[in-house]
């Protein structure tokens, strides 16, 4: 058992509603809703090895004033694991999305949805698809990126010179099925260094700690198959909604490079928000200004469907906080 207390801003929330939701080829997953019922809704689909958890200091900002929906990624947190290696694959994330928000977004209605690093992958590889587009009325890809994720990884130190042998190590790594264990002193200090900024407190360490040490081993290693073939660049060049791209200068497992090829390609880009010092969970690093930007987009695009208090209200936080504490790139 850790003995770091976790921050009740880490700590996840009672959801208003919770829904079983079958995907295309039968896997179930686990959706919550949080938030105002009948309020615009916001869609958040987490990365690798984490849950809905991951979310909980962004739903805290978020749920006074949007519907929020959180899903777990198939075989993550409360979903159905998939039985066998071929029901992890990029077309079964753009599916299960799909299928979250043929559930949970009304006909004739949109959802901003955001994307945390596999989450934004997922996003990505659902690009094109019809069903996805008519429930969405723009998109935040945070920490994430669409294709060579070994040979950019910068995990390993500089010293380890050879592209090709940081790209075996890398690869090694990212494959790796040994168990996580128990949180420990070390476990939360090699996290740290490989998922987040240098700046983080012992609170955000510890939360990402436990989210990511509860994901099942089989699961991690299955979807780093996945990820360790990415190429999702397709479908972020077939995404018509308007998309912000958002990344930590920290970032050592999605680093900026990859949020800058992806607003070159991007259809509609809504700007690059860089947060300095951060890392890859950008998420729980910086949550006040990740939830004012999905903020700032909601404010933007589903100004139809919320009130103009709201929106307007929702635009001045986002605006004031993002300037506060990062260094945005506008697309012209």
């Amino acid at each position: 058992m850790s003995s770091v207390e976790l921050p009740v801003e880490y700590v996840p929330l009672v959801p208003v509603e919770e829904l079983s939701v079958r995907s295309a080829d039968g896997i179930r997953l686990h959706v919550e809703v949080h938030g105002q019922p009948g309020a615009p809704t916001v869609v958040l689909s987490h990365g690798w090895t984490c849950s809905t958890a991951f979310w909980a200091p962004v739903i805290r900002e978020l749920s006074d004033r949007y519907r929020v929906v959180a899903y777990d990624q198939r075989g993550h947190g409360h979903s159905e694991i998939p039985p066998s290696r071929v029901r992890y694959s990029t077309r079964a994330l753009a599916e299960d999305l799909a299928a979250v928000l043929a559930r949970t977004v009304p006909a004739g209605e949109r959802a901003v949805v955001a994307g945390h690093s596999m989450g934004g992958m997922t996003i990505m590889a659902a690009g094109g698809r019809p069903d996805v587009a008519e429930r969405t009325a723009a998109n935040v890809l945070i920490s994430t990126g669409p294709a060579e994720l070994v040979a950019e990884l910068t995990v390993l130190p500089e010293a380890v010179r050879s592209p090709g042998l940081r790209r075996f190590l890398h690869r090694r790594l990212l494959l790796s099925r040994m168990p996580l264990g128990p949180v420990t002193p070390v476990s939360r200090a090699a996290l740290k260094y490989a998922t987040m900024g240098p700046g983080s407190p012992a609170g955000q360490v510890e939360a990402t700690a436990r989210i990511v040490h509860a994901c099942p081993t089989a699961v991690r290693a299955n979807w780093a198959g996945v990820l360790g073939r990415l190429d999702v660049r397709a479908g972020l060049g077939r995404i018509a909604a308007p998309t912000a791209v958002v990344v930590g200068t920290a970032d050592r497992l999605t680093p900026p490079v990859h949020a800058h090829r992806m607003v070159a390609e991007l259809a509609d880009p809504q700007g690059l928000l860089l947060l300095p010092g951060v890392g890859h969970m950008s998420p729980l690093e910086r949550p006040v200004e990740v939830a004012a930007e999905i903020h700032r987009m909601a404010a933007t695009h589903l100004a139809a469907e919320a009130p103009a208090a709201v929106a307007a209200a929702a635009f001045a936080a986002s605006a004031a906080s993002a300037a506060s504490a990062a260094e945005r790139t506008t697309v012209a």
